[in-house]
């Protein structure tokens, strides 16, 4: 597997998700460097979110994030027991990607995760926008912000398209945002997560707003698009989990659907699960017309989504 972890000269971590490249590495490691698979009993909310993030299609590198993060985390505390230095390293996190890549999914179950664990006090998690932190005068934004993460203590804070704080130039209220923010970063480092979202360019120059922001993320996570194969597979888990399939038909009509809007939409405006969770929700209603004017309930028939009950918008 390529190397999915690459530690950048700032001391950041960045992580790539889904990467299409892979290598096998056959040469057998010696006895002493293999890492044991199985998890050991003791370790019950490793393997219950474990479960969890099996049930999303990729998330490979994200998973492995996950582990190394517990495992980092559950020596630092036997380091502790054991009269060591262990040191505590701050969590925050950017994610960068499109819509419809995982992202606030895999928030949540990092909250839980960390609840688990007692990092976190609570794992509860606050989304937000730059409407909920920036104000409409001096001052009204700090205070916006700081009762954002008050709410946010004990869990995590996470801020969809950040990058919306630095568009309106030195003057506008959502710098103050900003210095907010990276002030209760340091303060509060150890007492809630914040994690900020958004598309990857727009990211690279938010950060550039504030010299603290940099060094404040350790944890940089790329969530690339999901390729037609995995789109697929998404639709075809949220139809089972509705007891709906898809007949052989529909399911040529929809890969080949899949390949237009991937190939003509620009990649910032195709919203990837969404996109696919929007379709599979309108075909439903699309089915049940369907048969309303058949009148027709055969088993088969109420399981089956058919070629035309598949419904497109050609704008995304």
């Amino acid at each position: 597997m390529d190397q999915p972890i690459r530690l950048k000269n700032n001391g950041q971590i960045s992580i790539v998700l889904n990467s299409q490249k892979r290598k096998t590495y056959t040469k057998e490691l010696p006895e002493s460097q293999v890492v044991p698979k199985a998890i050991p009993p003791e370790h019950a909310a490793l393997k219950e979110i474990e479960e969890e993030l099996g049930a999303l299609v990729g998330m490979e590198e994200m998973k492995k994030m996950i582990k190394e993060i517990y495992a980092w985390i559950y020596v630092n505390k036997k380091r502790e027991e054991a009269g060591l230095k262990a040191g505590k390293q701050a969590l925050h996190m950017m994610f960068k990607g499109n819509p419809g890549t995982g992202k606030t999914t895999v928030a949540r179950l990092i909250g839980k995760l960390f609840q688990k664990m007692n990092v976190l006090s609570k794992g509860h998690l606050i989304e937000a926008e730059r409407a909920d932190l920036v104000g409409e005068y001096i001052g009204h934004t700090a205070q916006k912000t700081r009762d954002l993460v008050k709410k946010a203590i004990g869990g995590i804070l996470f801020i969809d398209e950040a990058y919306s704080l630095g568009r309106g130039g030195e003057k506008d209220f959502g710098k103050e945002a900003i210095d907010t923010l990276v002030k209760h970063m340091e303060d509060r480092q150890h007492e809630f997560i914040l994690i900020l979202a958004g598309y990857s360019r727009e990211m690279d120059y938010f950060l550039t707003l504030n010299p603290g922001l940099h060094s404040r993320f350790p944890l940089v996570v790329d969530f690339p698009d999901y390729s037609i194969e995995q789109l697929m597979e998404i639709g075809q888990r949220m139809l089972k989990e509705r007891e709906y399939s898809l007949s052989h038909e529909s399911e040529k009509k929809m890969r080949e659907h899949l390949h237009f809007v991937k190939n003509t939409l620009s990649p910032n405006s195709f919203s990837n699960g969404r996109y696919i969770r929007n379709i599979i929700e309108k075909s439903i209603r699309a089915q049940a017309m369907r048969l309303l004017m058949q009148n027709s309930y055969d088993r088969h028939d109420l399981m089956t989504i058919r070629s035309n009950d598949l419904v497109f918008e050609e704008d995304g």
